[in-house]
């Protein structure tokens, strides 16, 4: 696989399915048993899926709002999503 087709991949995948794997890369990587080839594919996909899992969150933040209800318990309006709140 080329990594065109690595990246298009990675890029197709659900946030749970890139974070399982690279649950399984960075655990393939701890053990030390893959060869140093190996372990740079491996290394470089775990980049991949990470950056794609980042993105993937930070999409996310942008599309979460807060309702904010009128005295009859409507809602009114939204607000950005603040973490401190």
């Amino acid at each position: 696989m080329s990594d065109v087709d690595t990246a298009g991949a990675v890029e197709k995948m659900s946030f749970e399915e890139a974070m399982a794997e690279l649950d399984q890369v960075v655990a393939r990587l701890e053990s030390g048993a893959a060869p140093l080839e190996q372990s740079i594919e491996l290394y470089t996909r775990g980049t991949a899926l990470k950056a794609h899992c980042e993105g993937l969150l930070k999409n996310a933040q942008v599309k979460i709002e807060k309702i904010t209800l009128d005295e009859k318990g409507k809602p009114a309006s939204t607000a950005p999503f603040d973490a401190d709140d």
